[in-house]
């Protein structure tokens, strides 16, 4: 399986957990998908609910389980979506009680123009999620880039085996809700509008990340920065100048400030001064937020 997924990881995983921790804006991410998903993720505690409250299994219930476990990842390049992903999946397993096991989906394969495989692709990888799939144990499947396989079918000038691997793409996802919850799909993409009207309409959620907002910006430096005594004002001012008003309507991405700014600051001050305000001003003016994505 090495050639199809990039890596498989056993949840509830220590290093997913330690890195959900650095995570701005993840709990609210969360609760969205699990306040969404949990009626799905969790039969049997829905049916003990119904029989507590209403004395009987109510009908909707079964209805439940024609919802698509599948979650769409929406935003920009470096807002966050496939540590989101693995973050999200590693906590519905604590939260459930449960084990669990996160495949990414390679895309070293998509990029060795092996369009005309691409079926037999996502069959084998599909596979393995049933297979990973048990009563106490979830399977989570990450398709990233998922617009290189989704591509929506009338775009006249995809080829008919692409037509054929996103019809392919479609029928697995309508096949795993036969496992009741214990498989899901998390697509992630920045080009929403390039996905298949019927992939779409299947997802369960469609969730946009956005480019950090002032108080996450604040939230990033303070994150990346502590042990260091800026004041709220020194604080704010580095949010503002990484916010969208100060860079021609386009903020700097999360990935921008924790993996461009902030080390390029510090590698402005190491290893004969010290990390300061005027150092990470003056390194911020010079860093562009990462282009939009179209």
């Amino acid at each position: 399986m090495a050639s199809i997924f990039d890596n498989a990881t056993v949840l509830p995983s220590a290093s997913i957990q330690e890195k959900t921790k650095n995570l701005v804006g993840f709990e609210k991410k969360f609760n969205r998908i699990y306040t969404n998903l949990k009626l799905l993720l969790d039969q049997e505690g829905l049916i003990t609910w119904s029989k507590k409250f209403h004395n009987v299994q109510l009908p909707v219930i079964d209805q439940i389980k024609d919802k698509y476990p599948l979650i769409i990842l929406a935003g920009d390049a470096g807002t966050g979506k496939t540590i989101a992903a693995e973050s999200i999946a590693d906590r519905m397993v604590r939260e459930l009680n449960k084990e669990g096991h996160f495949l990414k989906l390679s895309t070293r394969v998509r990029g060795e123009g092996l369009h005309g495989q691409m079926g037999n692709l996502v069959n084998d990888a599909f596979a393995e999620l049933k297979t990973q799939a048990g009563k106490k144990r979830l399977a989570f499947l990450l398709i990233d880039e998922a617009d290189a396989i989704a591509t929506t079918r009338s775009t006249m000038q995809m080829h008919q085996e692409e037509k054929a691997a996103v019809n392919t793409l479609i029928q697995k996802i309508d096949e795993i809700r036969e496992l009741d919850g214990r498989a899901i799909v998390f697509m992630s993409t920045n080009r929403l509008h390039f996905l298949d009207e019927a992939i779409l309409r299947r997802a369960a959620i469609i969730l946009e990340f956005e480019r950090p907002d002032k108080e996450e910006r604040i939230a990033l430096f303070e994150m990346g920065l502590k042990g260091i005594d800026f004041s709220k004002e020194q604080l704010e001012s580095l949010a503002n100048l990484t916010g969208p008003e100060q860079n021609d309507g386009l903020g700097h991405s999360f990935s921008d400030i924790r993996l461009r700014v902030l080390p390029e600051a510090l590698a402005n001050s190491f290893p004969d001064k010290a990390l300061t305000y005027e150092i990470l001003s003056e390194t911020i003016t010079k860093i562009q937020p990462s282009p939009k994505i179209i």
